[in-house]
C-alpha cells in the first residue's frame, strides 16, 4: 500500500463512471484505476454523496440507483473522510482565507484529515497548495 494518499473530488469519480463524458472519462477513470492499483486512494462521504446524487440524477444517461449504491458501497475499502462540526469550522476558515467555494472547502479539508497529499479535482485550481497538499486537475493541459 502507497504511503501517500490522493483524495478523489466528486467531479473526478463522476467522470470516472460517465462512459459519455469523452477524454474526461478515460482520464478519471484511469486515474481512478491506478489508485486502486496502488491502493492510495480517499474520499469522503460529501465526495461520495455528491456523486451517488450527480450519477442517478443529472447525467446524461444516469446510472440505475442500485449501481450507483454499489460503487458508493465499495469505496469503503479506501480511507473515507467522516467530516464533523471541527471540521465544517475549518472549512469556513479556509474559505475566507483562500476565496474558496464552502463545498470545495470541505473537500480540501477531508483531503487534509486524511493526510493526503494530493488532491484530484476538475473544481480547484492547478497546482493550488494547502498546507502540503497539492491540487492536480487531470483534464489540465500539459502543453
Amino acid at each position: 500500500m502507497s504511503d501517500e494518499l490522493t483524495f478523489v473530488d466528486s467531479n473526478v469519480l463522476v467522470y470516472a463512471y460517465d462512459a459519455d463524458a469523452g477524454t474526461k472519462h478515460d482520464k478519471s477513470r484511469a486515474v481512478v484505476e491506478d489508485l486502486w492499483r496502488s491502493r492510495s486512494g480517499s474520499v469522503s462521504t460529501q465526495v461520495l454523496q455528491e456523486f451517488y446524487v450527480v450519477a442517478t440524477r443529472k447525467l446524461v444517461k444516469p446510472l440505475a440507483r442500485r449501481d450507483a449504491r454499489a460503487i458508493v458501497a465499495a469505496y469503503k475499502a479506501w480511507p473515507v473522510h467522516r467530516p464533523t462540526v471541527d471540521d465544517i469550522t475549518a472549512a469556513s476558515e479556509l474559505e475566507e482565507r483562500h476565496q474558496l467555494q464552502f463545498w470545495d472547502a470541505m473537500v480540501v479539508t477531508s483531503a487534509l484529515r486524511l493526510g493526503a497529499s494530493i488532491i484530484v479535482s476538475e473544481e480547484l485550481q492547478q497546482g493550488q497548495h494547502f498546507r502540503g497538499l497539492v491540487v492536480v486537475n487531470p483534464f489540465a493541459s500539459t502543453a
